[in-house]
């Protein structure tokens, strides 16, 4: 049975297994952090609504100054988007008919998007056997001929983070080769910017680098992300954007979103606490885990488990995990958890130590 593509689909996903959800759902398949937006959106919601009287700024202002101030890179180095989905759209256009190198296990729209404009894709299958951790050596041996390669980092769906000295060294390889680099750092926010490869964009100008606002800021439904790369680069995705692709309201709160020091600090220690206390649980168990730096992490049942039995178990429970069926590599062996406040976490805990305790 064809499984949903992305986690945050609950319903969709009992309805599919044919199973009744119970009265009481916990949904640790999606990604974004359990703390609810910034305090401010409340605070300012009444004045905010005026925006909804008017057509938005084209260029997403105040979010696109915002976004380039905060990173420290010229304005028309940054194109809002309709959530990072949108940009992935924009990309795959970019790459129509060519060929482009996917690192697998990868987030579906990348295949998704690229298969709709004729894109050949070619695969670096990345392995549990050494930690699903991306090499040079990968790279080197795939990107001849290929228009780009795109890089999760961290990666999605295992939270790993590549290294800065390998990504360098990748980014060096793709300008011998002509290939671009498109890095999507939609979770480098649950480490820091110290991670994010947005300073090295003038060392390497066939770097195109996309940003979410959904999972930091709790905001998945106003659809808010970005793309930073070089003034000629930007200018030709932007091409292919809609009119007025995001809203007044979206461009309003990701501006102030930027301006919540506290908030990020809190938000990554809460998560880092509750990741760490997972993986030592799981670990304690039996489990192999991932060795994620952010807000999620994967991990497999010992061997002797039935994984399908556990997934449909825990839902008739009503604990939702993220399953791992259309996850190259990954096969629906292992299973994704979303970080959630500590209480929900504990009960995610007893659920499973009871399930690997009876089975």
């Amino acid at each position: 049975m064809e499984l949903p593509n992305h986690g945050a689909n609950p319903l969709r996903l009992y309805k599919q297994l044919g199973i009744t959800p119970p009265q009481q759902v916990i949904d640790f398949s999606e990604n974004v952090h359990p703390f609810g937006p910034p305090t401010f959106l409340s605070k300012k919601w009444s004045e905010m609504l005026p925006l909804i009287g008017s057509y938005p700024d084209p260029d997403g202002e105040p979010f696109r100054t915002a976004a380039a101030e905060f990173h420290g890179v010229k304005v028309a180095q940054v194109a809002t988007a309709n959530g990072a989905a949108e940009v992935f759209t924009w990309l795959a256009r970019r790459y129509r008919n060519q060929k482009v190198v996917l690192i697998e296990p990868a987030f579906s729209e990348y295949r998704q998007t690229l298969e709709a404009e004729n894109v050949q894709i070619e695969e670096i299958q990345l392995h549990a056997a050494n930690d699903w951790v991306l090499t040079e050596e990968h790279v080197a041996n795939t990107i001849q001929d290929c228009a780009a390669i795109y890089i999760c980092n961290p990666h999605n769906p295992t939270g790993v983070l590549v290294n800065m000295n390998v990504l360098q060294s990748i980014a060096k390889l793709c300008l011998t080769q002509e290939c671009e680099l498109i890095v999507d750092e939609a979770f480098i926010d649950f480490i820091g910017e110290k991670a994010s490869f947005l300073p090295f964009l003038n060392d390497f100008p066939n770097t195109i680098i996309v940003r979410s606002m959904t999972k930091m800021y709790a905001i998945p439904g106003l659809r808010l992300g970005y793309v930073v790369s070089q003034e000629k680069t930007i200018q030709q995705l932007k091409q292919g954007a809609a009119h007025w692709n995001v809203n007044a309201l979206s461009a309003a709160i990701g501006a102030d979103c930027l301006k919540q020091t506290d908030y990020r600090h809190n938000v990554i220690a809460a998560a880092t606490i509750e990741r760490m206390k997972m993986q030592q649980f799981l670990t304690s168990y039996g489990c192999k885990t991932t060795n994620s730096a952010v807000n999620f992490l994967s991990f497999q049942l010992p061997v002797s488990k039935n994984g399908n039995l556990f997934l449909t178990d825990l839902l008739k429970a009503g604990i939702v995990l993220r399953h791992t069926e259309t996850f190259r590599g990954m096969d629906g062996k292992w299973f994704r958890i979303g970080m959630k406040s500590a209480e929900n976490m504990e009960k995610l805990r007893e659920a499973i130590a009871e399930w690997l305790e009876v089975n």
